[in-house]
This record gives C-alpha cells, structure tokens and sequence, in this order.
C-alpha cells in the first residue's frame, strides 16, 4: 500500500462510524381517562369438587403501567352458597350460576361463574396430573430423565411426549423399586423427590406440596393406567398476555388455564412450567411470579402437557420523565411501531437526509446506487412527495424483480447438483423470475410450487421436488419456508419449546408420502408425480398417520393429491402463518432484522417483537391479494424506514424496535454490483452475458472468489442464515489487499476519463463522492482531501499522471470506506 493510499485509507476507512455526517444526521387507541381494575380470567367455571381457580387482578393506568394488586383486591361471591374463596383462590360448594366479585380502590369488576358437579370426585388421572408433576419441577427435562439415556437408570420422555412410554417405566420395568402400592409413602418416586433419599437431581418438592399430594394420591388409587377416552388437553392460556411493570422489584402474578377436550377447563397454575426468556429484565418464580429487573423487555412462558404460551412484560425505570414527541405517521406502520416505543418509553430518531434516503432506498430496493443525474433530480425536487415518488419508481424497475427472485431463489435452493442439471436449474430459475416479473399473487405462486406436475424441463416449478428428494425433509422446508415454523426438532419428541408434537410433525410429512418421480425422455429430465400409495409411520407404535394441517385440521384425502389439498390451505387465509411469515420476511430485508427475527423460526419461545404489527402486515399482505410489491410500498415510505441511524439517549440501546435505522452491510451480490457500477465495468458470471449483475446468477453453484468471501448463499439449505451480511477481516483483507477493487479502478478508467474531459481535480472529487456516497463532501472533507492531490504540495503544474494517481489512491479509499461498503 502506498504512502498516500495509507493516508487517504486511514482518513476515510479507519475513521469510526460516527465520525461520518451520513450516519448522524393509522391513528393510536385513546387511552382510558383513569386506571381500570382487570382481574382474570374473565370467566371461571368450575367442575368437580377437586376444582380450584386463583384470581389475579391489577390496576392499568392510562400510561399503559400496570400495577397487581392480587393481594390487595377483595374478593367476594355473589351467591356464598355456589363457591367460596380461600385466600384468592375459589373452591366449589354447589351447582348453580353467580358471579365473583373483584373489588379495588373504588372500583368493582364482575367475573361470571359456573359451577358443575360440586360433589362429584373427580378421578386421578396419569396423563392429566401426574404427568405435569414431570414437567414442572424438571424431572423430564433434557439435562435429567428426560435425556435421551435417561439419569441414573430411569428414563422419562422428554417434556412428556410418550406418555404411555412413561407409564411403563413407572410401573412396570422395575417392579416394586419405583412405585409400592402396599405402601405407597416408601415409593421410591416419592423418596427420591422429596430428598429422603439420595437423588442426583436434589429435592423436586416437598412432602406437604401439591405435587407430592397428586403422586400420593394416584398411588393410592392403585396408580391407575388412564383410558383411552381421558380428556386431552386443547389449548392453554396465560394471563394476563401483556404487562408494563414500573420499577425494578415490581411484580405481577401470572395465571395458567388449560382447556380440554370434553369442554371443561382448569387452572393449572401450580402445574405449568414458568420461564422467561430475558432474567435480566423479568425473571419468574415457579409459582408464576414475574418480578421487574433492569429496563428492557421479556417474554414469560408457561408450559403445560404440549402447549407453551407467552406474555409480554416490559419494564420501564421508576417515576420515568417521558413525552413522546408529535411526530406525523404515513400510514398503519408508523402507528404499531410508535404504540410499541410509547410502552418502552422510547423516543425515535430524527428523520434522516434526502440524500441517506435516496441511497438507501436504492440500495434496499432495485440493488444499485443512484447515478449522478438521479442523485441530482432528486435532492432538488421541492415535492412534498418525493419520497413516495421515488418509491415507486424504483418499484416499477426490473431491477426491482431480480433483487426478489434472487431472494427467493435462495429459499427455495435453485441450484445445479448430482440431482439437478444446470437446464432445470436455470428453467426453475426462470420460472420464479418470469411469475415475479408478472407480479403473479405470492399465493398462487406458492399454490404452483406446492402441486407442481409434470417434467422438471416443461413444468420446472417441479424442481421443487427433485432439489430435495427426502419426504421429511420436504415437509420440514415447507414449514421453514412458506409459514416460517422450524418444525424438526419435533421429529425425535415433542417440541421442547413450542406446541408442535410428533403426530402434528408426521401429519404434516404425510402430505409429501406419495410422491413419485420417473425419467423423462431426455436423461436430465426427471416427471414428478402423485404415485397415489405411500402412507406416513409414526414412530411411535409405527402406526399410519393421516395428513394434518399444522395447526389446523384433518382434511379428507382420499382419491385426491395430498399436495394439492396441502397447496390450497398452506397459500389461504386459513393457515395463520403464510401471510404474516411473507410479510416479516419482506419487512427484514428493508430493517435488516425481522419483527420475528430469525424470520425462519416462529416460536412461542422466540417472540415477535411488536405482535400487532406482524399481524397488521399479514392482514395487509392477505387484503392486497398477495401483491406483496404494494407491501413494500407501505414500509418505505413509512416514517420508521425513514428514521436516521443517529440514537438519542433514549433509544441507544434498542435493537428490536425500530425506533432508528440501522447501519447494514451490503449483501455480497450488491456489493460486487455497485462496485462494478461505480468504476464503469463489467463481470461475467456463467451463463449471463457480459455486463450481467450478481442479482442475475441463477445457479446457487455459480460463484466467484469476491461472493463466497462476503457471505453468498449456497444454496444448500433453506435456512436465513445462509445469507452471511457480518463483517469479517478475510473480507477487509481482500479490500484492501485482492483486486477485485484495484483491478476494477484500473480496468474502468474512469478518473482517467474524467482528467481527458478537462475536469479539475476539485469536481472530480465531488463526483466521486457522489457516486459512491450520493452526496456530496462537505467543506471540512473537501479542504482535507484536496490536501492529498500534488498541487496542494507547491507543484504548480503536476503531470496528469500524477494527479491521477492520486485521485485513483482517493477512488480506492473510497470504495474501501465504511461509508460505502454500508447501507445506513
């Protein structure tokens, strides 16, 4: 590297982030004019003398803080003769319909109660009591019984997915050892549980707990094997589903309702699994007590038998001096994102310049920079509008289409392999660009992927199936893909951490059983078809598992193809994830993080950062008939895209919540394209004609030395994180040191074209700027490089040689600048 490079470099590319000027630069519901008393749930209904349900109450205040008062409130019954209460928690006494009575600072709130079967017994049940027992105090977690080896000799399924496994290891592989129903107290269950004897996992719960009075209590009864008509569980709920907790130390108590199949619900509370995905922010007791910490925001979750669901708690400091400012909202985006910061307490970033917007937008939308000519009539147009116009011209671009097809090129894995010839890659390829290019609704799209018939040459949408062959995995990308759920760790048990079982896992597989392929004509060719026969085992009892929507239904198959019924939900309004999956994946692109982040693992235990808006999207996204081009519309030009990466004090530390911009690498495709585009020239990649961009290659298998280093997708697999945006120092190395910027600077010319046109050192400088910042130097940056150039060193006519090597070291500073590499 030469002096003057050294110099320039250290100017421009060593310089932090902040010392760029670049980078620092639907109506809201109306609060309640008082605090409201709410206590849940909003309806109790009681079966059998054996039921129990604790009431949980707070005061909302307008500001959105919540305060519980469950300790607090004073509970009465309506009728004293239908239930009453022990502390806050209501037993049954007889039949009948009242109401219970929740009273606070004035205020009284009525929860409708019913009660059935007062003095009926209920009976014991394995699956609905002692089963929970497991779950909640760890015994069948992965690092105990629940390992895949099991602990000490004694192995449980783990989070309970085999129940009747479980049952026989209980009762049967050891007789006598595990349970003594001569005398129950000595079971070794129960020893090892309650610390009388030793046990690797310490004490679980104690001898006058509920849980050891339900093992007690089944033993007793002779530890009955359930029938198989026993209720199952159906749904579960967590209350209350929201909470802003001022304060560190602030509490707020949770409540668990299960609901089951023959109609009947509990409170199962005391039988949940409590967690929290941030302790740092709000940890949660076993009981079900959150407790604020430091100011941030958790998800709590409580898990019972399949079923984990979530709250939001967010904690603000105490007694917080906070005004949200009057900022105009373009459209529903702006106010879900706002609503959001308000309960944060956070204050967005200033809007940023017309020229960050003009290249941003550029950069996010069709994948090049703005040219001169474009940078010009842009920063001198006094239209109001502009931003919008400017948004959808570049929506109108092809440019527009291939930054889209690229993208979903690289979900659906379009690639050459031993499989896949480079004809039906490209064919696939082409096929995605030309719906795209049509702007074919994304449902339908979908809907030809999913039943796609025929040859991989004459209907290449088939090379859906011929990319991967392995039916569980077919379905596992289908999932991943289309509705954004990591369904595999559902393949070996239950998932730990979501509600997908294996029977929702091998339902969903069943579709893609009856599969067929045969060669065609020509020897690359490959017929995909339905072969009408092949059913889907379950591992468990290898039995047949009928098709099931995950999620959903049991559709009716028969004489049908199972993709094809598989098609038409997974692309309708119906399937709760397509809608929104899509439009979280369009909002990342555009944010660099999604609402769901990664995009491709919805989960209970990995929460949306702002529920609604993910919501409002797919409901949006469902509304515009899946014209996911007006999508984009709606989010640059919202407000929030917007937004400058410079911080305040109050949204410094946000990285989930979109109250500023955020500064992002460009993708390796784009990189190379605005690279070549700035120095005027032109790669060749197989298959494309010369002059052709990255964007365009269609075989994941076609690369070059520049793309694998800055993190190209392969192609291998369906996953988000395929796409690499991290720096790295191999890519700072070859920058710097490789030649792909030095040899394209060379090969271009383009500062000797500039000197050949009789421009000064002086505009050449600007220009430069203006083509690969879209702005230009301000006076300070002017003046200091202006220093670099020969004449600033008392030569007064420097040879053109000279001078242009100092612009070309300046040129290659440039494009090795932060400044440049990043989207800000």
């Amino acid at each position: 590297m030469s002096t003057m490079r050294r110099i320039i470099f250290a100017s421009l590319v060593l310089a932090p982030l902040c010392a760029f000027p670049f980078l620092f630069a639907e109506e809201a519901p109306k609060p309640a004019t008082g605090p409201r008393l709410e206590s849940f749930p909003a309806k109790i209904t009681l079966e059998t003398s054996r039921a129990r349900q604790s009431i949980v109450s707070r005061i909302a205040q307008p500001n959105g803080i919540t305060k519980d008062v469950t300790t607090e409130a004073q509970l009465s019954v309506a009728d004293p003769k239908i239930a009453v209460f022990e502390g806050n928690i209501l037993k049954p006494l007889a039949d009948g319909t009242t109401e219970v009575r929740v009273t606070h600072s004035g205020q009284t709130q009525a929860i409708p109660l019913t009660v059935h079967n007062a003095t009926v017994e209920r009976p014991i049940s394995f699956k609905l009591d002692v089963m929970p027992v497991f779950l909640s105090t760890g015994c069948n977690v992965g690092s105990c019984h629940g390992a895949a080896r099991g602990k000490d000799g004694f192995r449980l399924s783990l989070f309970g997915f085999d129940p009747d496994g479980d049952y026989f290891r209980i009762t049967r592989e050891l007789a006598t050892r595990r349970i003594n129903l001569a005398q129950p107290k000595e079971s070794l269950l129960l020893l090892k549980s309650i610390g009388a004897v030793p046990h690797t996992g310490g004490k679980r719960f104690a001898e006058d707990g509920p849980q050891y009075a339900t093992i007690m209590r089944w033993l007793e009864a002779g530890a009955p094997k359930d029938s198989p008509e026993v209720a199952k569980p159906t749904s579960l709920e967590i209350l209350p589903t929201q909470m802003v907790l001022e304060g560190e130390g602030a509490k707020q108590q949770m409540v668990a309702v299960a609901h089951y199949s023959d109609g009947t619900e509990r409170d199962v509370t005391s039988q949940a699994l409590f967690l929290t995905n941030n302790e740092n922010s709000a940890a949660v007791s076993p009981a079900g007590l959150v407790t604020a910490a430091k100011r941030g925001e958790a998800f709590v979750m409580a898990r019972f038998a399949t079923f984990t669901v979530g709250s939001q708690a967010i904690v603000i400091p105490k007694d917080l001096k906070y005004e949200f400012p009057n900022v105009p909202e373009n459209n529903y985006i702006d106010g879900l994102v706002n609503n959001k910061l308000k309960k944060l307490r956070i204050v967005p970033s200033e809007l940023c310049s017309d020229e960050v917007f003009l290249r941003r937008a550029y950069i996010d939308i069709v994948g090049q920079l703005p040219t001169a000519s474009e940078h010009d009539r842009f920063v001198t147009d006094t239209d109001a509008k502009k931003r919008d116009k400017l948004v959808d011209e570049l929506l109108n671009r092809k440019e527009f289409v291939e930054m889209w097809v690229m993208k979903w090129a690289e979900l659906l894995e379009i690639r050459s392999n031993n499989d896949v010839s480079y004809k039906s890659a490209l064919l696939y390829y082409q096929w995605l660009e030309d719906r795209i290019s049509r702007n074919v609704p994304f449902n339908q799209i979908v809907r030809e992927l999913i039943s796609a018939t025929g040859g991989t040459f004459k209907s290449p949408a088939t090379n859906y199936y011929q990319i991967t062959k392995e039916n569980l995995k077919l379905s596992e990308n289908t999932a991943q893909v289309f509705m954004g759920v990591r369904v595999q760790c559902a393949q070996c048990h239950n998932h730990p951490f979501d509600r997908w079982t294996q029977d929702d896992y091998y339902g969903f597989a069943a579709f893609f059983s009856q599969i067929a392929r045969k060669a065609g004509d020509d020897p690359r060719e490959v017929i995909v078809f339905n072969g009408g026969g092949g059913e889907m085992k379950h591992p468990l009892g290898d039995r047949v598992v009928a098709p099931k929507f995950l999620g959903g239904e049991t559709p009716d198959t028969k004489g049908k193809d199972r993709r094809e019924v598989l098609a038409d939900w997974i692309s309708s309004p119906e399937n709760p994830y397509f809608a929104k999956n899509l439009g979280n994946i369009v909002w990342s692109h555009f944010f660099g993080r999604g609402i769901v982040e990664p995009v491709d693992d919805v989960r209970i235990s990995n929460p949306s950062s702002n529920p609604e808006l993910i919501e409002e999207l797919g409901k949006k996204f469902q509304s515009y008939n899946y014209d996911f081009k007006r999508l984009v519309r709606d989010i640059c030009t919202s407000r929030s895209y917007q937004l400058d990466t410079h911080t305040n004090p109050t949204n410094e530390a946000d990285e989930r919540n979109f109250s500023h911009a955020t500064v992002r690498r460009m993708r390796a495709e784009v990189l190379l394209d605005c690279i070549g585009e700035v120095t005027n020239t032109k790669e060749k990649f197989r298959g494309l004609p010369l002059g052709s961009r990255a964007v365009q290659i269609a075989d994941g298998t076609t690369s070059n030395y520049f793309l694998t280093t800055f993190g190209r997708a392969t192609r291998e697999t369906v996953c988000s994180c395929e796409v690499s945006m991290q720096p790295s120092l191999s890519q700072a190395l070859h920058l710097l040191n490789g030649d792909t910027v030095q040899s394209k600077i060379t090969n271009g010319n383009l500062v000797k074209q500039m000197l050949d046109a009789k421009q000064p050192p002086e505009q050449i400088v600007k220009d430069l700027y203006t083509r690969c910042y879209s702005r230009q130097p301000n006076e300070k940056e002017l003046a200091k490089l202006l220093t670099f150039l020969p004449q600033a060193h008392g030569t007064t006519q420097p040879s053109v040689d000279e001078t242009q090597k100092a612009l070309n070291d300046l040129f290659w500073a440039m494009l090795n600048s932060q400044e440049f590499l990043f989207n800000h």
